[in-house]
């Protein structure tokens, strides 16, 4: 099994260049209605226009707000990189870096263009 998670964005290309800038990803769609984006040739993060329904209906509810009660964690292999780039973005710090005890890790806390919470985190360090 491969999870491929989606998420649903107000602006596709804004948050397609946030989430690559701050991930190392690249595109692997591109356009104002979905994306696809990859590391190293593998699916990470699909992003879709809250407002396009396509084929399956809408994935979100526009009388609630993005991001309320979801968590989107990615083990990185450069925690000090990763945050540097969303710095450098602007990005807003919910909790710096920190060790989380009960993963064995260094942990960044952030918030996206849309108010999801991207949690960053390094290898385990019992590893």
């Amino acid at each position: 099994m491969k999870p491929q998670p989606l998420i649903a964005v107000s602006d596709v290309e804004k948050s397609s260049a946030w989430y690559c800038e701050v991930l190392g990803a690249v595109s692997a769609h591109g356009g104002p209605e979905y994306e696809r984006l990859v590391v190293d040739d593998v699916l990470v993060m699909q992003l879709h226009n809250l407002d396009v329904d396509h084929h399956h209906g809408p994935f979100g509810d526009l009388a609630h707000p993005l991001g309320n009660g979801v968590a989107i964690w990615f083990e990185v292999d450069d925690l000090e990189a990763a945050a540097k780039r969303a710095r450098a973005l602007g990005a807003t710090i919910q909790t710096d870096i920190h060790h989380n005890p009960n993963a064995d890790h260094h942990e960044l806390w952030l918030r996206d263009p849309d108010n999801y919470l991207l949690v960053l985190a390094s290898h385990p360090l019992s590893r």
